[in-house]
């Protein structure tokens, strides 16, 4: 009987947190590193979601782009006339059509009490949440292709909104998709 053992590669690596100075041979990059908001066309497509406080549903949208106009889309597509909306301070949130209070984390701002009543109502965290929500639910698949990333997120979307599968929401993922 005889005994495998991994081959060793004959170049040494360096160890983490060491520079890399060989030029032919760059560091390899997890995932699309690029700075700024992703696009849709530099294969880093958005997710724009909005999450209701008291009732806890979500709506998840993978879009093109998120400018004003895109968000302005799903904040009247997936709130009432009278919801208020809580944001960061990106500009994007600039003109909601809705009663809009935002926090400032570039000034590490958090929370605050709109009211006066000792309560920081003025927060982020709810839709924060749920971006761990869906980032834990899209990891174990170590990578979904753009093309087919909006399925994933009904899917996810559907397990935080109702936690269970019925022919109804079949229904609605195959018009969906279709």
């Amino acid at each position: 009987m005889s005994i495998v053992r991994p081959m060793r590669c004959s170049r040494t690596r360096g160890k983490k947190g060491e520079p890399h100075h060989d030029p032919q041979d760059p560091p390899r990059r997890r995932a699309n590193k690029k700075k700024g908001h992703g696009t849709y066309d530099n294969d880093r497509p958005p997710v724009v979601g909005t999450v209701g406080r008291a009732s806890g549903q979500c709506r998840l949208q993978v879009c093109r782009h998120t400018d004003g106009a895109t968000l302005r889309a799903q904040v009247q597509r997936h709130t009432t006339a009278g919801a208020t909306c809580y944001s960061d301070e990106w500009k994007g949130y600039s003109r909601l059509e809705r009663t809009h209070w935002q926090v400032e984390h570039g000034k590490k701002q958090w929370a605050w009490d709109a009211d006066g009543d000792g309560i920081n109502e003025v927060h982020t965290n709810s839709i924060e949440g749920l971006w761990t929500s869906v980032r834990n639910w899209l990891r174990p698949f170590r990578g979904v292709h753009k093309r087919y990333l909006q399925g994933y997120v009904v899917m996810c979307q559907h397990a935080i909104n109702y936690k269970r599968i019925s022919p109804h929401f079949i229904a609605q993922l195959v018009q969906h998709l279709s």
